[in-house]
């Protein structure tokens, strides 16, 4: 029987270059890559973070008082607005600055092999945003008609300047967890293995990535590797990065700017909309994690996988005709 996930061409240029290695090798190269990026993520954050400090008042003056507590609240806060945010997001171009380098020196590989092809791209990149959008709305009006989530304008949370800013910055971020998560590490596996278990082990990959994020839950877990699988499933369909790339950011963008819920655990205080979940209803809403830790967002990506399953399973009932 034909698998149903068949190696799309990015895979296939990909395994030109240089055949796959065993997965338990592919895994310690991801996760060595992986930690790679995190430092020079970091190395680049100290300074900005420092500058931050030097410039809050607030932090300023708790140094001079002495108070240990006074200095450590003073500091997170100093470090966890919306600026500091809009740096962070923006630094994760580190990520996708090593993973290319990383696969032109050493696996050999062309740009295209990562899923960046020029043919239709911009297409591409617009429908992922308004699919993107369209998802996440729908995990939040499920919310909204079970009664787990309440939303309320809050034009005093919105600054348009910010959220223009925010906005650029998710495009740079949704990029680079899917430049290193398929364009380089889904690629990789399925030079060797089928393309169902790539989509698998990437898939269980990017849910660890986010294991330490403020109010993790088994039902998140879950969440992160169904959004794993669909980003896998929407990269073998188009075979390129440009359309889940931008699902990925606007996905994030949706949930934190836009409606005012965390993103993977994580607060912004830019937002057209803020959000009140009740308790008790964790199990629809996420909880502490957000909209990802609910059932809410499983729904949404189970019927996603689903869909493009079935586009999948069309083109090739297409294509089998043609060749009649």
């Amino acid at each position: 029987m034909e698998p149903l996930l068949n190696a799309p061409a990015a895979v296939q240029q990909a395994k030109a270059s240089q055949k796959g290695l065993h997965w338990a090798l592919e895994i310690v190269i991801f996760i060595a890559v992986f930690f790679v990026c995190m430092i020079g993520e970091m190395l680049l954050m100290l300074p900005i973070q420092a500058m931050l400090l030097m410039r809050d008042k607030t932090y300023l003056s708790a140094l001079k008082s002495g108070n240990p507590d006074f200095i450590i609240e003073a500091s997170e806060n100093a470090i966890s607005g919306d600026v500091s945010l809009i740096l962070s997001l923006f630094v994760t171009a580190v990520m996708t600055a090593i993973v290319f380098l990383f696969c032109k020196f050493i696996q050999k590989r062309r740009l295209s092999s990562l899923g960046f092809v020029k043919k239709g791209f911009a297409s591409a990149y617009l429908k992922g945003l308004l699919l993107g959008f369209l998802m996440f709305s729908a995990a939040v009006l499920i919310c909204v008609l079970t009664g787990s989530l309440k939303l309320t304008y809050s034009p005093e949370r919105f600054a348009f300047p910010a959220f223009l800013f925010i906005a650029a910055g998710y495009m740079v971020q949704g990029m680079a967890e899917e430049v290193l998560c398929r364009g380089y590490f889904m690629v990789s596996l399925g030079r060797r293995y089928p393309m169902a278990a790539a989509a698998v082990i990437n898939a269980t990959a990017f849910a660890a990535m986010h294991l330490f994020n403020p109010g993790i839950s088994p039902l998140a877990v879950i969440n992160l590797i169904l959004f794993g699988i669909f980003a896998s499933v929407c990269f073998i369909q188009t075979n390129n990065i440009w359309l889940i790339g931008a699902l990925h950011s606007v996905w994030n963008l949706t949930q934190g700017n836009v409606y005012g819920i965390k993103v993977s655990g994580m607060d912004s205080r830019c937002s057209v909309f803020s959000a009140s979940t009740p308790e008790g209803m964790e199990i629809f809403h996420g909880g502490a994690f957000g909209l990802e830790g609910g059932l809410a967002v499983t729904i949404v990506l189970m019927a996603g996988i689903a869909a493009m399953l079935f586009l999948l399973k069309n083109n090739k009932k297409e294509m089998a005709v043609e060749k009649l």
